[in-house]
């Protein structure tokens, strides 16, 4: 089964292809420049920028660390009609967990009302939620996680690239 390079996430059908390369949308192939772009940080000022996250505060309670990437699951069906998705938020185990119960709660009221694959899809939704909430799956608390240095380098990339596009500052005359 194919993963998309960007996003990480499993390819069943419909993968763009770009080169050797496959991305689940087309979104994913703009964002694979970032990753290129993020090959050019260095490591060191990519570990220094991890643990500063990993043991701050929460960007969406402030509450206290470990800080790191908890990716909630959601599937939404209508008829014919289904689309699933992971969405991975850089937050404390407690927001990584409101944000799991939250999409368990939606996969299971809207993700159901398709055929064939909202019957197939919500089950396994819900119980990724499930296991992310209990703690079978997701980051572990004591290290950060692959998924937090790969969003690090991204945003450090980001940041500079978007410095070197600012316009030189005239004078003051």
């Amino acid at each position: 089964m194919a993963t998309c390079e960007v996003c990480g996430t499993r390819i069943l059908f419909g993968a763009v292809k770009h080169g050797e390369h496959r991305y689940c949308s087309a979104k994913c192939v703009k964002e694979a420049a970032w990753i290129f772009a993020s090959k050019s940080v260095p490591d060191a000022e990519v570990e220094r920028e991890v643990r500063a996250i990993h043991q701050g505060t929460c960007p969406k309670c402030k509450g206290p660390g470990p800080i790191d990437v908890h990716t909630s699951h959601r599937v939404y069906s209508a008829l014919v009609i289904t689309s699933w998705s992971s969405h991975p938020v850089i937050a404390c185990r407690s927001c990584g967990r409101k944000e799991q119960f939250k999409h368990a709660i939606y996969s299971f009221v809207l993700g159901w009302w398709g055929f064939p694959f909202g019957l197939v899809v919500t089950p396994v939704q819900v119980i990724r939620n499930v296991c992310g909430m209990i703690g079978l799956s997701g980051p572990d608390p004591s290290t950060p996680s692959p998924a937090l240095a790969r969003a690090v380098r991204l945003s450090l990339a980001a940041r500079k690239r978007s410095v070197m596009a600012l316009p030189a500052s005239k004078p003051a005359g």
